[in-house]
Formats: structure tokens, sequence, C-alpha cells
């Protein structure tokens, strides 16, 4: 495992254990019932936008994962999915990477199966495809 995996993973562990200690706290003191808890959402305009921000980015991510599970057909890391909905954005997008990571570090990033989503060498790069000099820039 590489340094950057073990961060991912570490984040994906942090973003799971931190914010369940709030919600877990709250539902202690406030019984198992959402509707409290998302009028607590939106009790102020800040409060509101932040909800909103990591919702659309709860989505975002999921539109990434679904088109590169299809492109790539690698299932596992659709855990990623219940992992943004049922946690949070800070464990389901550090996963997220963590699995991608090792995907690529086992030299099946670039393998695409025949079918419907074939790329032929000459095709243009589709938009989700990156090379990996992009990828190392990061």
């Amino acid at each position: 495992m590489t340094g950057l995996q073990r961060v991912y993973l570490a984040l994906a562990l942090w973003g799971a254990v931190h914010p369940m200690y709030y919600f877990v706290q709250w539902f202690a003191e406030n019984g198992l019932q959402m509707g409290p808890m998302l009028d607590a959402w939106h009790v102020n305009a800040a409060s509101s936008g932040l909800v909103w921000d990591l919702t659309i980015s709860a989505f975002a991510l999921t539109v990434w994962v679904v088109a590169e599970v299809i492109q790539h057909r690698r299932w596992r890391d659709l855990v990623a999915i219940p992992a943004t909905f049922c946690i949070g954005v800070s464990c389901g997008l550090p996963l997220y990477l963590f699995l991608r990571s090792q995907r690529r570090a086992s030299g099946t990033f670039d393998a695409v199966p025949s079918g419907p989503f074939e790329r032929s060498k000459s095709a243009a790069p589709c938009l989700l495809y990156t090379s990996d000099a992009a990828d190392d820039s990061l």
C-alpha cells in the first residue's frame, strides 16, 4: 500500500468516525426521529447552504463513481455510494479515491472490457479517462 493510499484510507475512516460521533450524540439527546434533525440542518441560511453544498457534492461523486464503474466494470467501487449517503461525503469520497488508487496500482485502470463501452486506441479519449501524467501532478 502506497503512502497516498494510506492517507485516503485514513481520511475515509476519519470521515466515518468523526461525524458519527456528533450524530450519535445528537440522537442520544433528541431521539431517533429524522424530522427534528432535518429541521436542525436548516436552522439558518449558513447551515442550509452547507447542507446543499454537501448534497450536491454527494450527487456529483455518485455520478463520477457510476460513470467509472460502467467504464471499468469494477463493481466493488459502488460501495462508495452507500458510504456517501449513509455516512457522508467525508467518508465516501476518500473511500472511492482509495479504491480507485488500488485499481491504478493493480494495473487494471486502463483495462476496458469488450462490449458497448470498448475503446479503440485510435478513438478520442473519454472525458472520464485520465492519463497517468495527469494523475501524477496531483
